[in-house]
């Protein structure tokens, strides 16, 4: 299905996401079911308190718990707390375990979320989802936006994503990656095994803090890039914090990867739509360039903030492309980081269907931003 109007796509930013929540959900034909996480993150209350808020009884909650081997006891209470405090928040919720990993270690968190969502039963009189991806890890949001997105353009009603963001919190948040990249359930791309010319790819990995050792994996997983594109924040809430990543990951970048510095491309920390407006804009140059050429294959790796995340997760859909992804093992987390306790969240609401489109239009939906610049990516000529 097309989606032209995620050009003009409507979207709210921090103290804008309380005005639109109040207007919006706090009108009652709005009947609304909330996908989020249940998890240690002290942000996955977020979201749902301010829904709860608004909606009380009209609001029903489908929580996701991920449930990887043995974690440590403090984040076990942490999601616990957590989730008695959906529970209070939304009455009558479903807080659904989702194993990450099977019992041969592969990965199986795609394969468990759409069986979780197809098996739920949405009231009828649904007229909203909100998918909340704050907390939720790759292979689990992104095949559940791809089916709630389909549910919700097949019924008419409208689909919302939400994020609150924290960098910094990111950054205080440490993984450990799996053995085995993958691309993402519902992100294969398109089928390119009887492509007629040869296969160009490009690899667009986004650089996170600590997460080296995940896309070293994820890039031995990849044949034959013919270039990588390094996505970094910029600008962001720390005006350093791309010169940061690109030091990190300088080894990697120089000596691996061999990155050009023109091709590193840079997104907004705070708007997924820079991030979508930027890799479309390069999915459709670089279709472009080598047309009658190459057949070409963007890869993503969006593996830090869930709000650039949500731009690459609009892209891949819109242009049918892979999204390749290393799971987690196990996190580590100090909730009593200086970093952690003083940095404010940050919000960030899309609407990507429903109504609204129909009534605007494309055409009369209201920018929230100028178009992105051209990426920096360089393509062949």
């Amino acid at each position: 299905m097309a989606h032209d109007h995620w050009e003009n796509c409507i979207a709210h930013f921090d103290t804008q996401v309380d005005v639109f929540a109040e207007e919006y959900f706090g009108r009652t034909e709005v009947i609304c079911l909330l996908v989020a996480a249940a998890g240690f993150d002290p942000r996955s209350i977020g979201i749902a308190t301010l829904l709860a808020g608004h909606l009380g009884d009209r609001l029903s909650g489908l929580f996701v718990r991920e449930e990887r081997g043995t974690p440590d006891a403090g984040l076990v209470t942490a999601a616990d707390q957590n989730a008695d405090r959906l529970r209070e928040l939304v009455r009558g919720c479903e807080i659904a375990s989702v194993d990450i990993f099977g019992n041969d270690n592969a990965p199986v968190a795609g394969v468990r979320i759409a069986s979780i969502i197809r098996d739920f039963n949405i009231p009828d009189e649904t007229t909203d989802i909100v998918l909340d991806m704050t907390a939720l890890s790759i292979g689990v949001a992104f095949p559940a936006a791809r089916l709630l997105l389909d549910y919700c353009e097949d019924r008419g009603i409208a689909f919302h994503i939400m994020v609150a963001s924290n960098p910094e919190l990111d950054d205080a948040i440490t993984s450990e990656p799996g053995d085995r990249p993958m691309a993402v359930r519902g992100f294969a791309g398109i089928d390119l095994s009887d492509a007629a010319l040869e296969i160009s790819r490009i690899w667009v990995p986004q650089l996170a803090k600590g997460r080296s050792a995940a896309l070293t994996e994820i890039r031995r997983s990849i044949r034959d890039t013919y270039k990588i594109c390094p996505v970094v924040p910029f600008p962001a809430r720390d005006p350093r914090r791309a010169d940061a990543l690109i030091t990190e990951y300088g080894t990697q970048l120089i000596d691996e990867w061999q990155v050009d510095p023109r091709d590193i491309v840079y997104v907004s920390e705070s708007n997924p739509l820079d991030c979508y407006r930027t890799l479309s804009t390069l999915t459709k140059r670089y279709a472009d360039a080598v047309d009658q050429i190459f057949v070409p294959s963007i890869i993503l790796s969006p593996v830090g903030s869930r709000v650039m995340a949500a731009g690459a997760l609009m892209a891949a859909i819109e242009h049918n492309l892979t999204v390749q992804y290393i799971e987690t093992v196990r996190y580590d987390f100090d909730p009593a980081k200086p970093a952690v306790a003083t940095a404010p969240d940050m919000r960030v609401h899309l609407l990507l269907s429903g109504p609204a489109y129909r009534e605007l239009g494309a055409a009369s939906a209201t920018p929230v931003q100028p178009d992105a610049p051209e990426p920096v990516c360089d393509v062949p000529s």
